[in-house]
């Protein structure tokens, strides 16, 4: 099919593009999981059935079940060897189920696909071309870029397809909110640049029903000489009766379907949800009926000028503080109960003792502890201790991580530790979720973008937010090169500082010092004290990387209660007077809710107080 038949077909009447694929395939009782697109191999017929079902609903633009047909999704099922073969198979299934009435467009979706992007330009740019190759082999009419929430990535796709074919090309976006793509383009800015890229038809698909879909449009500017597309789910998705499903009856999709028309589009479909009733209604409703004239409207929605609002510090963050004088952060985690009175008690005396920041881990050793960012707020309204809060990427997906930060930032708790964390395996919950959406390298990116006044999903904020975020570094392995490696990964990721994981012997001290000489950012070393014969027993044998020096080793042989803990505290003022030599930044473990230890520790090092500029600071 050629642009001139498309064009004279769609000057004449409504295009009525098919439905849901995917989801209707689960309602007919195909496992949520399978991948649909390998079905062009093992069950084509199960394929040709569903398009031949919205052919004869009375669809007469089919899409092939290609939507993620490329390397990167097809990857994850082991089939990335099967990428030109499944796009030309539901091409052939396509033409096979329909008659010559209706025209085939196929679909390509998203490699992002609402993730974080894993590939570079140049992976993403092959893996478009070699999709769309198969695409065009195999004989479509034309080809559908859908779904897509970046304009960036959509832009990109069009930029290595157009050259390829003088097929009818149509891009159509998903918006993360009325009129808007993810990154923060109005769907104005957005139609326009496709316009300009050699899109033939544009528009928008999935993710919200006809009236949102209806809204979006009335606040747009289309370009002219463009062909209007929409292809909206069945509502949005919910839970009723005990099953997700999607309200949108076929009646009501039909009724919404006039209301699009008068909006100018030229052909309409179905996406998520969407069944052949819901197409049948549509085209019965929609019958004989020819596109109207799109009018603009007069003020489009526009793109915010103001820039982000920065907040304010009231006082200098550890990172402003440690390149000046010796730092001081201890760790005291939250409480296993519901009381905070002794927790209270103890970080204000860490605090008097000289404490630039208290910092709390989030659930440390996957064990549940009262949340660190209530009691960090706690702590910052009641008392004037400065709070740390660790976040871990094991207990909250991206949806929570970012909500947990926009919490944060409200409270004033600006100072940040980011870290993966421990398999849920090893705590007080074993049968618990690890969730573990990103890495600690990708959260330290995603906070220091909300620092951009960027969301997550790449949505501008009005407000820009000030984190100060630290990197984790255990220096207790027997390769420190590569420990070093992946650090310096974290830098480039936009670490503010590094705290290191405690080490126990002087040798351990210089061997970091030397590791991080060339780390442009301050690193706090991690001193933590021991607490007994059995807990230095447990250290030396069963935690790998941490040694235990034999002198120290004889020393609380057989001590344990008070009398070892003294003994753990001198032992720890021994490894503070090499510390200080070599790092501004000191970072104090409490060892069992003992604050009592490291209030002592932080006071001796208070008397000494070194002021001096020192490497590795």
């Amino acid at each position: 099919m050629t642009k001139a038949q498309l064009k004279k077909v769609l000057s004449e009447t409504l295009l009525i593009g098919d439905g849901a694929l995917s989801t209707y395939l689960y309602q007919q009782g195909i496992p949520v999981g399978v991948t649909a697109e390998e079905l062009c191999l093992s069950q084509p017929e199960w394929i040709e059935e569903v398009h031949r079902s919205y052919y004869q609903a009375g669809a007469r633009l089919i899409e092939t079940n290609t939507y993620g047909a490329n390397r990167e999704r097809l990857a994850r099922y082991g089939l990335e060897g099967k990428v030109t073969r499944i796009n030309r198979e539901s091409v052939a299934i396509a033409r096979r189920a329909i008659g010559e009435d209706a025209f085939i467009f196929g679909s390509i979706g998203s490699i992002c696909a609402g993730r974080v992007p894993n590939y570079s330009r140049a992976e993403y740019r092959d893996m478009y071309e070699e999709q769309a190759t198969a695409l065009l082999y195999g004989g479509v009419d034309g080809l559908i870029l859908e779904t897509f929430l970046d304009l960036e990535e959509l832009q990109l796709a069009l930029e290595v397809i157009r050259p390829l074919t003088d097929l009818p090309v149509f891009c159509s976006m998903a918006q993360m909110e009325v009129g808007r793509t993810r990154d923060g383009a109005t769907l104005t800015e957005a139609f326009a640049e496709l316009k300009r890229k050699g899109a033939d038809g544009i528009g928008l698909n999935c993710r919200q029903g006809p009236l949102e879909i209806q809204r979006a449009l009335e606040k747009t500017v289309v370009p002219e000489d463009v062909w209007l597309a929409v292809f909206p789910n069945a509502g949005r998705l919910g839970l009723a009766d005990g099953e997700y499903q999607y309200k949108s009856t076929p009646d009501y999709f039909a009724e919404r379907a006039e209301a699009l028309r008068e909006q100018g589009v030229h052909v309409i479909g179905g996406c998520c949800g969407t069944t052949p009733r819901h197409i049948e209604a549509m085209a019965e409703r929609l019958a004989g009926r020819s596109p109207l004239p799109r009018i603009n409207p007069e003020h489009p929605l526009e793109a915010e000028k103001s820039r982000p609002r920065i907040t304010v510090r009231n006082r200098p963050t550890v990172v402003e503080k440690v390149k000046k004088d010796t730092t001081i952060i201890v760790e005291f985690d939250s409480p296993k109960d519901l009381d905070v009175t002794e927790y209270l008690q103890g970080a204000t005396a860490l605090h008097q003792a000289g404490a630039d920041a208290v910092t709390l881990a989030d659930n440390s050793m996957a064990t549940t502890r009262m949340s660190n960012m209530a009691l960090g707020a706690i702590l910052k309204n009641q008392t004037d201790v400065e709070p740390l809060v660790h976040i871990t990427c094991r207990d909250r997906n991206l949806i929570g991580q970012q909500s947990h930060l926009m919490g944060l930032h409200a409270l004033g708790i600006d100072q940040i530790l980011v870290i993966t964390g421990d398999p849920t395996r090893i705590g007080d919950l074993p049968g618990s979720s690890s969730v573990y959406d990103v890495t600690s390298f990708d959260l330290i990116r995603m906070v220091k973008q909300l620092n951009e006044g960027i969301s997550f999903s790449g949505k501008p904020l009005k407000q820009k937010a000030r984190f100060v975020v630290g990197a984790a570094f255990n220096p207790n392995v027997s390769k420190i090169e590569a420990a070093v490696r992946r650090l310096e990964k974290k830098v480039e990721a936009g670490a503010d500082f590094v705290m290191t994981q405690p080490v126990y012997d002087v040798e351990s001290i210089q061997r970091v010092a030397r590791a991080v000489r060339h780390i442009p950012i301050p690193v706090f070393i991690g001193i933590m004290p021991l607490t007994s014969h059995r807990n230095a027993l447990f250290l030396h044998n069963e935690l790998p990387g941490v040694k235990i020096p034999d002198t120290v080793m004889e020393r609380m042989n057989g001590l344990k209660g008070p009398q070892a803990r003294d003994l753990g505290v001198t032992l720890a003022k021994d490894l503070l007077d090499e510390a200080v030599r070599h790092f501004n930044g000191i970072y104090l473990i409490t060892p069992f809710a003992y604050w009592e230890m490291t209030a002592e520790l932080t006071r001796y090092i208070r008397e000494k107080q070194p002021a001096r500029q020192v490497s590795g600071a």
